[in-house]
């Protein structure tokens, strides 16, 4: 017999929260997420995003143990704005039992219901920066960081359960250049010269700050056509500033500044910390803090968070510049791959900026919606 206990005590989020790297604790490919970022994400004290959004988190037992979790949202704002009644399910794993499946989705349509909800989509987080997307193309491969491996009969159970496909993202290798190609420099050049754009990288954390809200300003206008974003607030930003201030490294940082000295163009990008967190199995303690300064230093594969461009201010040779210093300063690490994050197959800007290099597409993630 499955049951569904709702998450309501810390012990219930902290097995929550640890449930996929029990069980893909064999899986090579599988990267834990940071246990602590997991946790706060849903504690309304910590995340800002629970001002606008409920959620709610189950886990499933069956014979006394622990098969399955899930969590839902509704993001109040975003249903306004676009004259939706959406709930959405994110962090679902389950062991290869479709009943498990079954009862976990029915638990959050259920939830959805009981709120006015007609729809449900996912998996999909609280903003475009949370984890979403499910693996439905590259179960070989390494996942990142920051997003979601499963097991292919996740799609299997959904699909079953009548979800259809809603959008698609695409996950690329990109061998890294040792040297900038005269294309790039052209653009670069370009950039600087015609249109005056001026590129800033910051030498001391502190100086993030003088940049950093106008970036993400530009980020909101930058994605605000994108599928299931909404913008996020001021104290949101305070949140992912916080938890990811400690990490970046200043060097792959990029804004780049039009004449007016006004941010036109933002991107961050990572050491990748995939195999140092598999090892910390999402843990900091007690020498989870170690692993990751050192693997902060020691790398040949970045991660590309996001690239962020004015869309007044796109073909301009922004990119170019931007990818005209991060090509030098990866070739001086020793960098051979960057990772990209999902991106949407029908974003032609963000898929054409690989154009010019050596790229594999190798994983694919799904959103999917049904009615209910």
């Amino acid at each position: 017999m499955i049951t569904l206990k709702e998450v309501s005590t810390l012990l219930d989020g902290i097995r929550f929260t640890e449930f996929p790297n029990k069980l893909y604790k064999k899986v090579d490919e599988f990267v834990p997420a940071l246990s602590m970022d997991e946790r706060n994400v849903f504690n309304p004290k910590k995340n800002p995003v629970h001002e606008y959004c409920d959620s709610i988190r189950f886990l499933a037992y069956k014979d006394g143990k622990i098969v399955g979790r899930i969590a839902g949202i509704i993001n109040h704002k975003l249903n306004d704005a676009f004259n939706k009644k959406q709930v959405r399910f994110t962090r679902i794993d389950m062991i290869d039992d479709f009943e498990v499946t079954k009862a976990l989705i029915a638990k959050i349509e259920s939830w959805g219901k009981e709120k006015g909800m007609n729809e449900i989509i996912g998996p999909i987080g609280f903003t475009d920066l949370d984890r979403q997307g499910l693996l439905v193309d590259g179960f070989d491969q390494l996942n990142m960081f920051i997003t979601i491996y499963n097991h292919p009969y996740y799609m299997v159970h959904l699909e079953k359960l009548g979800f259809l496909k809603d959008v698609d993202w695409t996950e690329k290798q990109i061998q890294w250049p040792t040297e900038v190609s005269d294309k790039i420099k052209r653009g670069a050049e370009i950039a600087r010269k015609r249109y005056g754009y001026e590129l800033v990288k910051c030498t001391k954390k502190k100086q993030l700050f003088k940049y950093i809200y106008e970036a993400f300003d530009m980020y909101n206008v930058a994605f605000e056509e994108l599928y299931g974003f909404f913008p996020i607030t001021n104290k949101v930003m305070d949140y992912y500033i916080k938890q990811m201030i400690a990490l970046v490294q200043l060097e792959y940082i990029w804004f780049v500044l039009d004449k007016e000295k006004k941010i036109v163009g933002f991107t961050v990008i990572m050491p990748s910390l995939a195999i140092v967190n598999k090892k910390n199995n999402g843990h900091l303690f007690p020498f989870g803090w170690i692993r990751l300064l050192w693997g902060l230093k020691h790398y040949d594969v970045i991660d590309l968070y996001f690239i962020a461009i004015d869309p007044n201010h796109q073909g301009r040779g922004i990119i170019a510049l931007m990818f005209e210093d991060g090509i030098i300063t990866g070739a001086k690490h020793g960098v051979k791959f960057a990772e990209s994050g999902p991106e949407l197959e029908l974003n032609a800007g963000i898929q054409n900026q690989w154009k010019n290099f050596d790229v594999k597409e190798h994983k694919r993630r799904r959103c999917y919606r049904k009615d209910i």
